[in-house]
C-alpha cells in the first residue's frame, strides 16, 4: 500500500503505531459490534468506518504474489517477528508487541493501539478482507453456557460450575485458495457376486468380486479452501468453527481492529497452499472412487493439475477463552461471526464406563433374543 495515501486515525511514536481518537472527548474509539462502526466508550460518539473509494475484497493471483515475495526475500526481518515497544499516547505507559501480535490494549489504561504498516508492508502479503465481529461477548458467554450444559460425558461438577475465564476478541489470519483442477484417474471397479457352497450338511453364501478396469478424467473447481495461518491455536477446534460467512467480509481497514487483538500470519503463502492442496487431493480421490463405482474400488493412478490459482488473505474474528479445571488448562474458541462454540473439556470416565456397560448389556440382551 502506498504510504502517501492518508489513512484514518492518528500516528504516534514517530509513525510506528496508530490510534483512533474520539472527536468528541479525545478518548480512543473502539469498534462497536452492534452498530458495526467506531464508538467512544466514554461519551458515546460514533463514527462510520472509512474505506478507500475503490476498496473491494478481491482474489489475488497466487503465482504473481509468490514472484513478488521472492523479490523481497532479502529485505530486513519484519517487525512482527520480533519485539516492538510503543509508548501509549493516553497514559505514557510502554506497550510491548511480541511475535505476530499487531493490535492490542495498553495494559495500564486499556487504550487500543495498533502497529503501523504491518498488515500492508511490501515484504508481506497485505490483508484483502476482514470479517467483522458480529457476536457480542455476552452472546458468546451464553453460547458457552449452553455448550457446557450439553457435554454429556463431562463431570457433573464441571457442568454445575461452568467455565470461568475471560473472553478475548482476536482477529485471526487465514488464507483462502481457489483453483481449477483437472484429474486423470485409472483403477478397477469391483462388483460383488455370491455363490452357494456346501459346508457339510449346510449351505452358505460365499461372496466373490469381479474386477473391471476403469479410467477417465474430470474437472473440478475449488472455491475458498480455508487455511489457518496462525500458530499456537488448536487447528482441530478452528476447523470445526466452519462454515464462516465469508460473503460478509469487508475491505481491510485498521479502524475495524480498534479495541480487539489482531495477529498477522505466521504460515507463509506457499506452505498455506500446500495444506489446501492436500484437502483438494483428498476430495478428488474421493470423486475418482465415486466415478469408478461398483462395490469396491482400486485406484492405481490419480494425477491432478492445478490452474488459475488465486487466494485471499483474511482476518476472521474469534472469542478466545482459557480456563483451568483440576489443575489442567483447557481452551474454548467461539466463532465471533456465527456464535459456534468449540472447545476442550474434561471427561468423566465413570460416565463413560457406565455408558459402555449399558451398551454391552443391551447388545447381550439382543443376542439372547435372537437365539
Amino acid at each position: 500500500m502506498n504510504d502517501d495515501v492518508e489513512k484514518p486515525g492518528e500516528r504516534i511514536n514517530d509513525g510506528k503505531a496508530r490510534v483512533f481518537p474520539c472527536e468528541g472527548c479525545g478518548a480512543d474509539l473502539e469498534f462497536h459490534i452492534g452498530q458495526q462502526d467506531l464508538k467512544c466508550p466514554f461519551c458515546g460518539y460514533e463514527k462510520q468506518l472509512e474505506f478507500a473509494v475503490d476498496a473491494i475484497v478481491a482474489e489475488q493471483d497466487f503465482h504473481a504474489m509468490l514472484a513478488k515475495m521472492r523479490q523481497h526475500h532479502d529485505t530486513e526481518r519484519c517487525v512482527e517477528n520480533g519485539q516492538s515497544e510503543i509508548h501509549c499516547s493516553s497514559c505514557g505507559g510502554t506497550v510491548v508487541f511480541q511475535g505476530s501480535l499487531t493490535s492490542t490494549d495498553c495494559p495500564f489504561c486499556a487504550s487500543p493501539i495498533q502497529l503501523e504498516n504491518v498488515h500492508d508492508a511490501e515484504h508481506r502479503v497485505s490483508v484483502d478482507g476482514v470479517l467483522p465481529f458480529f457476536v457480542e461477548k455476552g452472546v458468546a458467554s451464553e453460547n458457552l453456557k449452553a455448550w457446557v450444559a450439553s457435554r454429556w460425558f463431562a463431570p457433573n461438577e464441571f457442568k454445575q460450575r461452568g467455565v470461568q475465564g475471560k473472553f478475548n476478541g482476536v482477529y485471526t489470519p487465514f488464507w483462502t485458495f481457489d483453483s481449477m483442477t483437472f484429474t486423470r484417474y485409472s483403477g478397477e471397479r469391483g462388483e460383488h457376486y455370491y455363490e452357494t457352497v456346501k459346508d457339510g450338511d449346510q449351505e452358505k453364501q460365499v461372496r466373490h468380486t469381479r474386477w473391471w478396469p476403469v479410467s477417465g478424467s474430470f474437472d473440478r473447481f475449488f472455491d475458498d479452501i480455508l487455511i489457518l495461518a496462525a500458530e499456537g491455536l488448536p487447528r482441530r477446534l478452528i476447523d470445526k468453527l466452519a462454515p464462516w460467512p465469508l460473503e460478509k467480509c469487508v475491505p481491510f481497514t485498521q479502524q475495524i481492529l480498534a479495541g480487539f487483538y489482531a495477529r498477522t500470519y505466521e504460515l507463509e503463502l506457499e506452505p498455506g497452499f500446500d495444506q489446501a492442496r492436500d484437502q483438494m487431493e483428498a476430495a478428488v480421490n474421493t470423486e475418482a472412487r465415486r466415478r469408478i463405482g461398483g462395490d469396491e474400488q482400486r485406484v492405481h493412478s490419480c494425477k491432478t493439475q492445478y490452474s488459475a490459482i488465486t487466494f485471499k488473505h483474511l482476518l476472521l474474528p474469534v472469542w478466545l477463552l482459557a480456563y483451568r479445571y483440576n489443575g489442567k488448562a483447557y481452551q474454548v474458541i467461539v466463532n465471533a461471526a456465527t456464535g459456534e462454540v468449540q472447545g476442550e473439556r474434561p471427561w468423566s470416565w465413570a460416565k463413560i464406563l457406565c455408558a459402555v456397560v449399558a451398551v454391552l448389556a443391551i447388545a447381550g440382551g439382543i443376542a439372547l433374543l435372537n437365539r
